[in-house]
């Protein structure tokens, strides 16, 4: 693959600084790659082709846009072991979460969603006028490292899906997953200029994106302080935005919760993915009463997984992204220790397994206390405790973010509970999110909509005519 080139007007061009940036493998830290480290050049070539192939590409047939769409995605489902093994080499990602999660889940959800973009109505009659459903137009989608393929289809599939065209910029910590993505389109016979990708920075290609003239939507993924001036840049030229930013998710348990099912919920957020993960539920917020239950239940479910080599068959969850974020989390813990937390299991991580960070619990946690309100992205847990159920649902809203949310306990109360909690989506008990239910958070975890047909209306704007009486 062409992976020292852009994508731009149905070619791979060399980036016009002729300059690079190194991709690390986090296993062995050894340099593995090269990627363009682009500019407002190429941005503006980019855009500038994404704008002259926007009329052709909104005026073809929908079932045409979907027929090509679903056999890229078909293309990269064939050649799924060669996506894992690149998303352990850019990410550290273990062979089964890459498998089932990164690669197969994300695939089978694109796929459902393009089954659900047939049924779009984009013409409707209504009483006196009709309703136009259209494309906005250039489409830059920004897109994050912790999930490379996930975050390119949620937003890359259903915008082009929708008579969109497309700038992609994914992240500089892990590109090379795009490569296989672009190769896939390129595969399926994607017109000239309706895809482009742009690798680089997020200030040398993500900011002049974000502002450039002919971009009519933005899409972003990343962290609030990120996203912010993302949106900042994007409302200058009053664009449409989507963000898709953190989160410092509650875990709420009622009296009478199965704590096999919550200790297991929560530890599945914190430790798959090596915690870096926006939804993962990082507060468990849990009755004085039940201290010592929920303690002995979440120190006997941790002991059923295994952290380290990403490359042995038996890992859940391999090292963190990065030297950066390994330090950002050790950062946390360290802060964690010293506000005075209790730390029920790990410990301060000593740099002598690369990047590796065993999982953390703290209890005794103050809801105060940076590691309760602050997203860590790594596999760190704060314990909570209230008195009653009102205190529990007031700890559980005091945060900036609301992003995800879970509350166990008997079904109605949990359901009650999950109604007053600001967050985007709640999950009560063992149940699990469909692949075509929307994603998006309140406050600052963002505004906007991805999956199912929610996330492929977000890149659909409204006309009305009237018509001649």
């Amino acid at each position: 693959m062409e992976q020292e080139k852009n994508y731009i007007n149905g070619e791979w061009i060399a980036p016009q600084s002729n300059a690079y940036i190194d991709v690390e493998n986090p296993v062995t830290q050894e340099m593995i790659a090269k990627i363009p480290k682009s500019d407002e050049r190429d941005v503006d070539a980019a855009v500038a082709s994404a704008y002259a192939a926007f009329p052709a590409w909104a005026a073809t047939e929908p079932e045409k846009r979907l027929a090509l769409l679903k056999e890229a995605i078909q293309w990269m489902m064939d050649r799924s072991d060669d996506m894992i093994r690149t998303l352990r080499e850019e990410l550290g990602a273990p062979q089964g979460f890459a498998k089932r999660v990164h690669v197969d889940g994300n695939l089978k959800e694109a796929m459902e969603q393009m089954e659900l973009a047939g049924e779009i109505e984009y013409v409707r009659e209504e009483d006196g006028y009709e309703v136009w459903m259209e494309p906005y137009g250039v489409v830059a989608c920004l897109t994050p490292w912790n999930y490379p393929l996930g975050q390119i289809t949620s937003k890359v599939i259903p915008a082009l899906a929708m008579g969109n065209t497309v700038v992609l910029k994914p992240s500089s910590q892990t590109p090379l997953t795009a490569y296989w993505f672009a190769e896939a389109l390129i595969a399926a016979g994607i017109p000239k200029g309706v895809f482009q990708m742009v690798c680089g920075s997020g200030s040398d290609v993500g900011d002049p994106l974000a502002g450039h003239e002919k971009v009519d939507m933005v899409t972003f993924t990343g962290s609030t302080k990120g996203g912010a001036e993302i949106a900042r840049r994007a409302s200058e030229g009053v664009k449409q935005i989507l963000l898709e930013l953190g989160g410092k998710s509650p875990a709420l348990v009622l009296e009478g919760a199965d704590l096999e099912i919550a200790s297991k919920r929560v530890l599945d957020t914190i430790i798959n993915n090596s915690g870096q993960s926006c939804s993962a539920l990082t507060r468990m917020i849990a009755p004085k009463s039940m201290k010592e239950e929920v303690e002995r239940a979440l120190l006997d479910r941790l002991q059923t997984y295994k952290v380290g080599d990403p490359t042995q068959e038996e890992v859940d969850a391999g090292p963190v992204q990065s030297k950066k974020q390994y330090d950002k989390v050790k950062g946390f813990i360290e802060k964690g220790v010293k506000a005075g937390a209790n730390l029920l299991t790990g410990e301060i991580p000593r740099g002598d397994a690369g990047y590796i960070i065993q999982p953390v619990i703290f209890t005794d946690v103050d809801n105060q206390m940076e590691i309760a309100q602050e997203e860590i992205f790594g596999p760190v847990l704060s314990v909570l405790y209230y008195e009653d159920e009102e205190e529990g649902v007031a700890i559980a809203n005091d945060t900036k973010y609301g992003l995800a949310s879970a509350v166990f306990g008997p079904e109605e109360k949990a359901k009650a509970a999950a109604r007053k909690i600001r967050a985007g989506n709640a999950t009560i008990n063992d149940g699990k999110s469909p692949g075509n239910a929307p994603f998006g958070g309140y406050k600052h975890s963002g505004y906007g909509r991805e999956g199912g047909k929610y996330g492929l209306l977000e890149f659909l704007q409204t006309k009305a005519i009237f018509r001649q009486e």
